[in-house]
């Protein structure tokens, strides 16, 4: 598999949003333009090509997010 990483060290994710994080429409910035759709579509994409998104976050400590693609297309 292919893994992309990405982490930062910011102020990290509330535990109580970690399961909706790629539900359509969920945002918790709406009043700063966030329509809750970035990360829905990005995990659509990601699983049409077989994949999956990860996400592990610690408030007060940051996020890892991670990308997770199969090298080889599996036999339908």
């Amino acid at each position: 598999a292919l893994v992309v990483e990405v982490v930062d060290h910011g102020c990290g994710i509330d535990p109580e949003h970690m399961a909706r994080l790629t539900d359509p429409f969920f945002t918790t910035r709406r009043e700063s333009g966030g329509t809750g759709l970035g990360l829905s579509v990005s995990a659509g994409i990601v699983e049409e090509h077989g994949g999956r998104l990860e996400f592990a976050s610690r408030p007060g400590e940051g996020t890892r997010v991670r990308v997770i693609l199969p090298l080889e297309k599996e036999a339908s």
